[in-house]
């Protein structure tokens, strides 16, 4: 796994500063961001801290200005001077808020699935329930492989992305037991995705596997360890990398946010 060149922990109460805890298998929720040049820029930044807050709600551990001391501590701890390529992760419990940074590893054009049984509990939302993929993911050389979840013979998602499946200039999602991250949704507002459930005994169908998430942004799937699939296209991947990498070049500067918080505190 990569290594944190920042960690920190903060009580809700008063933000005092605390011992680092990353807060995995505890009751909560995360996000990560990817954070990009300099002057630097978070992608999707206001849909990641919608999100956030959202699901904080739903699990009942959102407390009165959480959301203003999550900002603080975001702007607090990021460097306008540097220049980053790097993942931000905000987690938080109902004691605590948790911020980390590790630089971005970029996918390999030759990036490969391992088949893992396993659904994540309460998959619809990003929460804390993570131990069982981080060991896993933990054994293997990220820039190269990630594994896809599957249930009951049908795929879900990736150790830390959604999966799309193309054939016949037609782009499927799995109908459900996934979360749906923000670059997913981003890019379902792009182009037309259907749903379809995706059997392990029908890939070979599919022309493309595509995966988008903070992380990897949009990535080619190669091929899938044990299974026979391979990739026999790149147009898919071309469609929606085109409309990420517009979406990275467009994307305001952080401090552009930040001077007038308010945009984000509606």
């Amino acid at each position: 796994m990569a290594t944190l060149l920042l960690k920190k922990s903060y009580r809700h109460k008063d933000l005092k500063e605390i011992p680092f805890k990353d807060l995995w298998s505890s009751y909560g929720i995360f996000t990560t961001m990817r954070v990009v040049g300099k002057p630097l820029k978070i992608i999707l930044f206001k849909n990641h801290i919608d999100n956030l807050i959202k699901s904080l709600k739903i699990y009942k551990i959102y407390k009165k200005d959480l959301k203003k001391k999550i900002l603080h501590i975001i702007k607090l701890n990021l460097n306008k001077n540097k220049k980053y390529d790097h993942l931000l992760r905000i987690a938080s419990n109902k004691n605590t808020i948790s911020i980390s940074l590790r630089k971005r590893l970029k996918p390999k054009r030759n990036f490969n699935l391992h088949l893992i049984n396993y659904k994540r509990i309460e998959p619809e939302y990003k929460n804390l329930m993570y131990k069982k993929i981080l060991g896993i993911l933990k054994k293997l050389d990220t820039t190269k492989n990630d594994i896809a979840l599957y249930k009951d013979k049908k795929l879900l998602e990736s150790g830390t992305s959604n999966l799309l499946f193309a054939k016949n200039n037609k782009i499927y999602t799995p109908v459900n037991g996934f979360y749906k991250g923000n670059t997913f949704n981003f890019i379902k507002k792009k182009i037309k995705i259907y749903k379809r459930n995706i059997y392990l005994d029908s890939l070979d169908q599919y022309d493309e596997i595509i995966l988008l998430g903070s992380g990897k942004g949009i990535a080619s799937v190669s091929g899938i360890k044990n299974n026979k699939w391979r990739r026999k296209s790149f147009k898919s991947y071309k469609i929606l990398n085109n409309f990420y990498q517009k979406a990275v070049t467009k994307c305001p500067r952080y401090y552009s946010w930040s001077i007038n918080l308010s945009i984000l505190q509606i």
